[in-house]
């Protein structure tokens, strides 16, 4: 990907439209849209917001070389005033988003652009395509972690991502949905991601025996040795050389940290075979690890199966989130400005789920007092706030008679400012600040909504104001 400027990195109907907007004379209008998605990968309880940090680079980047230019020239279809104007383009709106790392529900925004027109078009593209994608890794990543449940989990996918911004931001994403650390070296010189790892089997077919194989590595490496056990029989040949080599040259050194790795065969019965052995020779402090084409649902089977396993390098099934391979967020106009009044936009469509949350919004989460538990989210319009010293009747967009009525509460907004006039006005957190962040959040969050299978619905309300609008939208366009 092109460092630095990524302007032409958007759909083409994105520039075709700027340049009309242009010759419309509305170049200065304002407008909104709302960066939001519509279903949770893998039919989840909810989803993880990811991606932010790359926007703000992005949008602080933006803008148009001569050799762009010059390319859009050559397509003789743009007015050359719009060229003139691609010159000196710079994003000068405002940006709201919630934080990386927060639990996120359909149809809230995780990114609201307040803009003028062309410049809120031009960046469609690229905001959805680094929201989507680490959103995306970061939710099935945190699946896999939980199911872990508290053992170490790290990300082993880079060469089966797809591409090289796949494999490092894959890692980033991974990374704050709770991974530990990565095999991607480029993401820990980049983004800080911890990387790791020790050896491949190739090592072992090197030498002469697997057990001088072995001895090498110890000796190199002594701190950092995970031996991989099942090049030639991990039962008879692999772990007995592994035993003999930490024996001779682990444990007299007094370190306690090292391991083996089953990448091959039944991980569920080896793994308990192995921790008998390394037991019965003393190695109690040798550790497990295991890989192989694993994601949260076999993770569970063999926590449920009782194997021995300290932690799990997870690849493919997660880098690619491969059972769920697309996060579907969209990118719709909701208002525009005109003669000082901000006008809400609706799209309608005859596939229900495809009808937007018109206007200019913002979004609460609402917080039960005496759990520390979400309750439930509540879609605003941009003007209102939710007194939490009061009781708050919420209520089902889609079935308005189911209401609930809460007490005792508070209301937090969930979206920061990101961008104010063209400025990065918002302290962008660490990768581990995001992580931690994320990981109290999601404690936040009731256990039945984190069910992998049919977990609780978590409920996205609009406000009273809101639902009014909305619905006179929808009367006046003649839908209902």
């Amino acid at each position: 990907m092109k460092k630095g400027n990524n302007a032409l990195l958007c759909d083409f109907y994105e520039l075709t439209m700027a340049n009309g907007f242009f010759k419309n004379g509305f170049c200065n209008k304002t407008v909104y849209f709302d960066l939001f998605f519509r279903s949770i990968p893998d039919g989840g309880g909810f989803a993880i917001s990811a991606g932010l940090e790359q926007l703000a680079q992005y949008i602080m980047e933006l803008h148009f070389d001569k050799e762009d230019i010059e390319f859009l020239r050559k397509k003789n279809i743009f007015d050359e005033d719009f060229l003139k104007y691609l010159e000196d383009f710079r994003f000068t709106g405002d940006i709201y988003a919630v934080p990386e790392g927060t639990p996120v529900f359909p149809n809230e925004p995780l990114v609201t652009v307040k803009a003028p027109a062309i410049e809120a078009q031009i960046i469609e593209t690229f905001a959805l395509l680094t929201i989507n994608h680490q959103s995306l890794i970061a939710t099935k990543a945190n699946r896999i972690v939980r199911a872990a449940q508290g053992r170490t989990v790290l990300e082993f996918g880079s060469r089966r991502a797809q591409g090289a911004d796949g494999a490092v931001l894959g890692a980033r994403a991974a990374y704050i949905g709770g991974c530990k650390g990565t095999a991607c070296t480029l993401s820990d010189r980049l983004y800080d991601v911890p990387a790791g790892g020790t050896m491949a089997h190739a090592w072992v077919q090197m030498f002469d025996s697997e057990y001088e194989a072995f001895k090498t590595y110890c000796k190199i490496y002594p701190n950092n040795a995970v031996l991989l056990v099942d090049t030639y029989n991990t039962l008879k040949s692999g772990i007995p050389n592994a035993i003999k080599v930490f024996k001779e040259e682990i444990v007299p050194k007094g370190i306690k940290n090292y391991g083996i790795r089953l990448d091959s065969g039944d991980i569920s019965y080896l793994s308990k075979k192995a921790r008998k052995m390394l037991d019965e020779a003393g190695l109690t402090d040798c550790k497990i690890v295991a890989s192989n084409s694993l994601d949260e649902y076999l993770i569970r089977d063999l926590m449920m199966q009782g194997a021995k396993i300290d932690s799990f390098g997870v690849g493919e099934r997660l880098i690619t989130s491969k059972s769920s391979p697309v996060f579907g967020g969209v990118y719709k106009l909701t208002a525009v400005e005109s003669d000082g009044k901000i006008i809400p936009k609706i799209k309608i469509s005859e596939n229900t789920a495809k009808i937007t949350n018109p206007h200019y919004k913002k979004i609460y989460r609402l917080y039960d007092n005496e759990s520390g538990k979400a309750i439930a989210d509540q879609l605003c319009v941009y003007d209102e706030v939710i007194d939490d010293s009061k009781e708050l009747t919420i209520f089902d967009s889609e079935a308005t008679w189911k209401t609930k009525t809460i007490q005792n509460f508070t209301a937090k907004p969930l979206q920061k400012t990101i961008f104010k006039e063209g400025k990065l006005v918002y302290n962008l957190p660490s990768i581990d600040e995001v992580q931690s962040y994320c990981a109290e959040q999601i404690n936040t969050l009731w256990d039945e909504v984190k069910r992998f299978e049919n977990p609780h619905k978590y409920y996205v309300d609009l406000s009273p104001k809101l639902w009014e609008i909305k619905n006179q939208l929808l009367k006046d366009n003649k839908y209902i």
